[in-house]
């Protein structure tokens, strides 16, 4: 007796229009969202801060391969590259950090925060008659303390110092015998000194996205006026024919004190 495919097996009565139990309640984890960072951090009560160094200790690594890069192409000996190395993690990222977030911590709270000069402000997104809600961004942290903290400005100054890193200590080392070259041409003096204020200009502005993101700081947006400031001293150079990297400090400051 011939046997016939299963797929030629009629189908059985009553099961035609039968379908599988499923439950709602379970998900395949192919497709769930992964949990991110704030999902599996516990909130920190009544700060802003986020102890996390992570941040500082790779930004320093980072500074100390840069530090030997250049010692290697612009210092004479080992000592001179060891005390480089020391410099640009402890003078130029810390030691500058600790000096912008504490005139932040006595300035930001007094003239940004909710009796400060600033929000008595009109015109401007946060004024004082209104509160402003929550805003998500790189620097928002859970919290229930309307107060600037120490903790939470050198948050902020640490990764405003970024931006200053990838162009200062990594695309200026690599253009610099393009920046550097005699006699010096406008394109040299346009380079350099759009190099410098690029960097200043993602200082600011990364630095307002820190502020701005409290909720009890009102017209946060005047910390970008000094946008204004480079820009304006940008064009008199260009007009001027003054190069900050070949007539200015821009390279020698890197090398100060060593």
């Amino acid at each position: 007796m011939p046997v016939r495919p299963i797929s030629a097996q009629p189908p059985v009565a009553g099961l035609a229009n039968v379908r599988p139990r499923t439950n709602s309640n379970i998900k395949c984890p192919i497709y769930t969202h992964p949990p991110s960072n704030a999902d599996q951090t516990p909130e920190t009560k009544n700060t802003w801060h986020r102890p996390d160094p992570s941040f500082t200790y790779l930004l320093s690594f980072f500074l100390l391969l840069t530090a030997f890069a250049w010692g290697l192409a612009y210092t004479p000996s080992f000592g001179a590259i060891l005390r480089l190395s020391l410099l640009f993690i402890f003078l130029h990222f810390i030691g500058s950090s600790l000096f912008v977030s504490t005139i932040g911590y006595f300035v930001i709270g007094r003239l940004f925060g909710p009796n400060g000069a600033a929000a008595s402000l009109t015109g401007f997104r946060g004024s004082r008659g209104r509160r402003r809600g929550a805003a998500q961004g790189l620097f928002m942290q859970p919290g229930e303390k309307d107060q600037l903290e120490f903790g939470y400005c050198f948050d902020v100054s640490n990764r405003a110092f970024f931006p200053l890193y990838l162009h200062l200590y990594v695309i200026q080392f690599l253009l610099l015998p393009l920046l550097t070259r005699t006699p010096t041409n406008f394109l040299a003096t346009f380079l350099g000194n759009t190099l410098y204020l690029s960097a200043l200009i993602y200082y600011t502005y990364i630095t307002f996205l820190g502020y701005n993101a409290l909720p009890f700081l009102h017209n946060t947006e005047l910390l970008l006026i000094p946008i204004l400031i480079f820009a304006l001293f940008w064009f008199i150079s260009l007009i001027a024919g003054w190069g900050i990297v070949m007539d200015g400090w821009g390279v020698e400051g890197l090398f100060w004190g060593v």
